[in-house]
């Protein structure tokens, strides 16, 4: 009997061990990605790739074209308005760097 309880304890123990890194995975993607801080326009980083938080202020960026927006780049993460080129932020759905690329 207590050979049976050890191997349940002790599978149970390894399954569990397993699935840490999936759990922690989804919780911090989920948990801590709708809590990021709009990009700041004056950064270092955001000036270096011309961001904007307004497209249209862009108009006289050789780059920029008509229709460009963050909400519609490859890089823009729709669930928390954040970007792969600024992952410690969001950035306005109305914006426009240089790096702009389209979907698909």
């Amino acid at each position: 009997m207590a050979n049976q309880s050890r191997r349940k304890f002790m599978r149970n123990s390894v399954l569990g061990l397993a699935a840490l890194p999936f759990g922690a995975g989804i919780l911090s993607k989920t948990a801590f990605a709708q809590e990021l801080p709009r990009l700041d326009p004056s950064s270092p980083t955001a000036q270096a790739l011309n961001y904007v938080e307004e497209a249209s202020d862009a108009s006289d960026h050789p780059a920029f074209e008509e229709g460009e927006l963050c909400s519609n780049c490859m890089f823009f993460v729709e669930g928390t308005e954040g970007c792969q080129l600024f992952p410690e932020n969001s950035v306005e759905p109305d914006g426009w760097c240089q790096s702009w690329t389209a979907q698909g």
